[in-house]
């Protein structure tokens, strides 16, 4: 039996926990926050998608991470998804060159009339001539499947530690074969790093430079409201959606899931105030008074911008993305594999963290 430790609470901690305890590995799960999904995890729009990609091969990644959702709902049962679709509104020009581009690469799409976007969301208050309209991508609650996950890793015999700051590797020679917390040593197997922003430090401290971009995002919610809008809209590099509950949702920066910005805004209130009031001027009806709640947090994105995921060291594996909520299923389950002995998984060869050091 595997005895694996993996740090970071997170979705993709937690996503690893659950398919290493179902595969029989001994599993424990250490975080310095008090409670999981606290950072990135718990303060992300929560879309699923594959048509924001940067390569084609991060396309195709992004396609097997929707599968690898509809797998773990079926397998887990928890209630945290919706496949609402996404209408993606764009200039007509950048709209044919991503239509061509997604056809090129096999994602289904539909290019969608102006009666036909306003039949979808009828509470658009000025609906564009066309969208592309991208049926097999939806929304998770991040922090609500990552709780689901560890209490389901927990009642396989996983151990979740949390308020448990692991302040160091343990090497030995050129492997890895523990963590250090500030009171005690863990021996392990192996150990999983996917500590999102903190994963540097730690590497840091086995000889190893892991390159990160510093990526801070706000994401606002506001307050519960009759139903505004059905499936996603993406609409000039502005993300918007609305949960189940009446909330909606929508990152304050334009053009999230690339968005290059180093730094928070020098008044956060006021960006949120802005972000809500082009929110209202999207849709008919009564505005939405508030936001009910917004956070910032960091997003964990290698230098490159791409994955890191695999192997670095004999006992010592890395997981570090951005694009951790569409991709976090699928990496718990080619890690978990590759952990445990299997070969290594094709799907991930262009995204090992070992390209950062040749």
């Amino acid at each position: 039996m595997q005895n694996v430790v993996i740090i970071g609470a997170g979705l993709i901690g937690a996503g690893l926990a659950y398919r290493l305890a179902q595969a029989g590995a001994r599993v424990t799960v250490l975080d310095a926050m008090a409670q999981p999904a606290t950072q990135a995890s718990g303060h992300s729009f929560g879309w699923i998608n594959a048509s924001y990609y940067l390569t084609p091969a991060h396309h195709h990644l992004r396609v097997a991470g929707i599968a690898a959702h509809h797998r773990l709902a079926r397998d887990l049962g928890a209630d945290v998804w919706e496949w609402q679709g996404c209408l993606w509104v764009e200039e007509a020009a950048a709209l044919d060159q991503m239509a061509a581009d997604l056809g090129h690469l096999g994602y289904e799409l539909q290019d969608l009339t102006r009666p036909q976007i306003a039949a979808r969301a009828p509470a658009l208050a000025h609906p564009p001539p066309r969208a592309l309209y991208l049926r097999q991508e939806g929304a998770v609650d991040p922090a609500a499947l990552t709780r689901a996950l560890l209490a389901k890793a927990e009642s396989l015999g996983a151990r979740v530690l949390m308020n448990s700051p692991v302040t160091g590797l343990i090497p030995r020679g050129e492997s890895v074969c523990g963590v250090r917390l500030a009171a005690q040593e863990i021996a392990a197997d192996q150990v999983i790093v996917a500590a999102g922003t903190g994963a540097a430090a730690l590497l840091a401290g086995v000889g190893l430079h892991l390159p990160m971009l510093h990526r801070p995002g706000v994401i606002l919610a506001t307050q519960a409201v009759p139903q505004r809008l059905a499936p996603i809209l993406a609409i000039n590099g502005q993300e918007v959606r609305q949960d189940r509950n009446g909330h909606v949702w929508m990152p304050v920066a334009a053009h999230h899931q690339s968005d290059a910005t180093e730094t928070l805004p020098a008044d956060p209130q006021a960006s949120v105030d802005a972000a809500l009031a082009a929110l209202n001027a999207l849709f008919h009806g009564p505005p939405i008074l508030r936001a009910a709640h917004w956070a910032a947090a960091y997003r964990p994105v290698p230098g490159d911008s791409l994955p890191a995921i695999g192997p670095v060291a004999p006992g010592l594996w890395l997981a570090v993305l951005h694009s951790g909520i569409t991709l976090g299923p699928l990496v718990a389950d080619l890690l978990t594999a590759e952990v445990l002995g299997a070969p290594a998984a094709p799907d991930l060869s262009p995204f090992r963290p070992t390209r950062f050091w040749p």
